[in-house]
Order: structure tokens, then sequence, then C-alpha cells
């Protein structure tokens, strides 16, 4: 996959098949006009897509996190466009002329029904449409998939990551919730206690769910490996940022280093400041047991 990062000098070879937008989070929503542009490979169209991005605010999947999902998916490219002056300032026509014919080199293009662009989000998907299909570029706009009667959206999935409800996230996301980065040492707290963990400092912009323990599998090495996994400030202690704390069950490796995916499935208990550190190992050991009855069933 073809990537371009923080950056608004780019230039596509070859005709495309785009979609735009924010791409936060790329749940079901997004991934329909991602089949929907990798489905014109049969017209001999790249498929590509043009991410905005503000630099300002948390984010459901970090710009790594961002460019791995698509590359699984096989987008052909990715253009993580800065929301700068000269892209906010650019009226829709100068717009589509520059960005989308020009840089894009857009053939076919997919939005939904909200998709707005252009200085003060003055156009929308209806112009866009009038104006690319009477330069011969096929424009579809799609409806906005549905979960339980409401519809499909970042904030949705933000709601739900607040809640700690990750069956009703992965449900909207089509995949589970995900952190990623590499295991950095702690305290050793957990070591010291015979129940030694994994510990990752999530990027400052990765929006974190709802404090407190989780479900979770973790992918290292190829291996998929399941635990639980402690999200937050670990009060008893005290951590100056929040971590993802992760235990994994029958497992002993020297993983400090390793690139790893932890997927939080199931919302356990909140974080908790307890009383002393007997008490907080009391408790890991009873969240283990109850890691094992969840995955053994």
């Amino acid at each position: 996959m073809i990537v371009f990062r923080d950056t608004a000098e780019f230039s596509l070879e070859g005709p495309c098949a785009v979609t735009l937008g924010k791409f936060d989070g790329i749940h079901r929503g997004h991934l329909k006009l991602m089949n929907r542009i990798m489905a014109q490979r049969a017209r001999g169209l790249a498929s590509a897509v043009f991410a905005l991005d503000a630099r300002t605010g948390q984010r459901i999947l970090t710009a790594g996190e961002t460019e791995g999902v698509l590359r699984g998916l096989g987008v052909d490219a990715l253009v993580q466009c800065p929301f700068v002056p000269e892209i906010a300032g650019m009226d829709p026509d100068t717009f589509i002329s520059r960005i989308l014919e020009g840089a894009m080199n857009a053939r076919f293009v997919a939005v939904g029904t909200d998709f707005r662009f252009g200085r003060g989000r003055q156009g929308d998907a209806r112009l866009l449409k009038e104006r690319l299909e009477s330069r011969g570029v096929t424009v579809e706009i799609e409806e906005k998939e549905r979960y339980l009667g409401r519809e499909i959206s970042s904030t949705y999935v933000r709601e739900c990551l607040e809640e700690g409800d990750m069956e009703t996230a992965q449900a909207l996301l089509g995949r589970p919730y995900f952190i990623e980065g590499t295991v950095v040492h702690g305290r050793h707290l957990g070591t010291s206690m015979g129940m030694p963990t994994l510990n990752l400092e999530p990027e400052e912009r990765k929006l974190l769910p709802r404090h407190g323990v989780y479900m979770a599998v973790t992918t290292v090495r190829g291996r998929k490996i399941p635990g639980v996994c402690n999200v937050g400030v670990k009060p008893t202690v005290g951590a100056d940022r929040p971590v993802a704390e992760t235990y994994l069950f029958d497992t002993d490796a020297d993983l400090y280093g390793a690139e790893i995916r932890v997927e939080l499935l199931h919302f356990q208990r909140p974080e908790h400041k307890f009383t002393s550190i007997e008490a907080l190992k009391e408790q890991i050991s009873k969240d283990i047991s109850l890691g094992r009855e969840y995955f053994c069933g």
C-alpha cells in the first residue's frame, strides 16, 4: 500500500477509485465505502482512501492503526492529509479539481449521504455527484449502515467505549476494539506478585475505553493469547498516564520490545483503588480466574 503521511503534497499515478472522510475508527459504515472502491479493480482502478485529520482530539484508531487496518483490507493507497488551511480553505470546485481529479486521479468516488467538503462545509454529496459526473467520473452515494435501529457512526462507537460496552463496539466496528504498541518496562509489580504483565503506553491521541479490567486477546509474534487487561492509571500504585497492562494465560516468554495488539472483548469491572498491595493481588487473582472461565466457558 502506498501511504502519504501528514502532508497535503501528494499525487497518485494511474486512475483511482476514491473514498473520502475522517474515517475515525473505520467502522462498518466506512467498510461499506472501502468495499465499493475495491470492487472497482475490475475496471482497472486502484483503490485510494483520502483521510482528513484535524490533528487535535483523540481518535479511535491512531494513524498507525488506521494504516494497518487499511493494509489488511487490501487498499492500494492511503492519503493521511492534515486539515491545514490550504485544504480547509478550498472552495468545493477547487477541491474537486485539485484534490479529486488532480492529486487523487479519481475516476470513481464513493461517499456517504452526510459527506461534506470545501470551505465551511459548503459542498455536499449531491454537489459532488453533479460536478464529477458532468466530467465523466462515476459517483456513488451510499446509505448509512445501521445497528439496533441506529445509524452507525464514530459517535456511536465512542459512546460504547465510554460505557465499556465492547460487544456493541465490536458489532459497530466489524472487529474488536484494539490497542497496538510496543511492550515497555513497568514497575515489575506484577512480576513481584507472581503474575507478570505486559505494559503498553498508548499514544496520547488514542481514545481509550472506560478504565477497568477487560477480557482480552493479545496478538504477539503471530500468536493469539487470551488473558485479562487493565486499562487506566492503576490508582493503587499510581501511573503518570493511562496504560494497558495485560496478563497472558500460560505464557512466560520475555516479550519486552515486542509489537503487540490487545483486543478488548468484555468489560469485567471498573478500575479501583485498593487499600493494600495484598488486596490488589487478591483481586487480580480473582480477575484471572474469571478470565479463564470467560474463555473456557
